[in-house]
């Protein structure tokens, strides 16, 4: 059982920066990839991005790359997503996911463990 509770969300004006945090209980969180989704309302959640179990492998989906990044550090349990350039596009509750498998997922479906989401609200 993984347990896992994301930080770090807020309101932005655009072009501003944002940093969330995720933090996993348990022993096995390096046995994890683990990923950040978003959802708005009225629309389905999305994959944001995905780190692998040791940080060696990243993906993004292509509206973020080169402005998030994705990161962790398995001896503090807790993985990173720093948010440059936000733009009012990117406003979503933003979710942290642990998936039982070391290797990156991209669907909602290859995830175990969810947060309970953090709002990021960003102005034009």
């Amino acid at each position: 059982q993984v347990q896992l509770v994301e930080s770090g969300g807020g309101l932005v004006q655009a072009g501003g920066s944002l940093r969330l945090s995720c933090a996993a209980s348990g022993r096995t969180f390096s046995s994890y990839a683990m990923g950040w989704f978003r959802q708005t309302p009225g629309k389905e959640r999305e994959f944001v991005a995905v780190i692998s179990w040791n940080g060696g492998r990243t993906d993004y989906v292509d509206s973020v790359k080169g402005r998030f990044t994705i990161s962790r550090d398995n001896a503090k349990n807790t993985v990173t997503l720093q948010m440059n350039s936000l733009k009012p596009e990117d406003t979503a509750v933003y979710y942290c996911a642990a998936r039982g498998s070391r290797w990156p997922g991209w669907r909602l479906d290859e995830y175990d463990y969810w947060g309970q989401g953090t709002q990021v609200t960003v102005s034009s």
